[in-house]
């Protein structure tokens, strides 16, 4: 895994089917792909031997077809498919379907996280033991 940070960026006018951010980000224990999708276009009809697959659609309106069966998902809606499920992503149009499909295999470890009561503490402790900030005053929001 590598140390600090990094940054990508979504493109929707990709002429490539799938826009590979795992590998931009230096993603390493799972996989993420956005997927811009324009009318007509589909992906093949596929199972995973371990992975599951969550598809999150950023733009447009997308189908999801599960064993024949089609799903209509519009933005902010999210599914998830079991590995062994058959799948296939479809856009019916209008417009470009823009997904981000995530896949990954294993047990999530949760709760693995440090919380800090602020940026010079020296100890953290876990998250649900540090109380929430206070929300910031109007002041300190962005206007445009």
């Amino acid at each position: 895994m590598q140390a600090g940070i990094s940054i990508a960026r979504l493109d929707d006018a990709s002429a490539e089917r799938f826009v590979p951010l795992r590998r931009a980000l230096g993603v390493t224990s799972f996989g993420m792909n956005q997927i811009p999708l324009r009318p007509g276009e589909r992906g093949r009809i596929h199972t995973h031997a371990h992975q599951e697959e969550v598809y999150l659609v950023l733009s447009g309106r997308l189908t999801v077809e599960v064993e024949g069966t089609p799903h209509d998902l519009g933005p902010g809606e999210i599914m998830r498919v079991a590995p062994a499920v058959r799948r296939r992503i479809v856009n019916l149009g209008p417009g470009v379907a823009s997904v981000l499909a995530l896949g990954g295999q294993g047990e999530h470890e949760g709760r693995d996280a440090t919380a800090y009561a602020d940026w010079d503490a020296e100890a953290g402790a876990p998250p649900q033991e540090v109380p929430l900030p206070d929300d910031l005053p109007a002041s300190a929001l962005r206007t445009a």
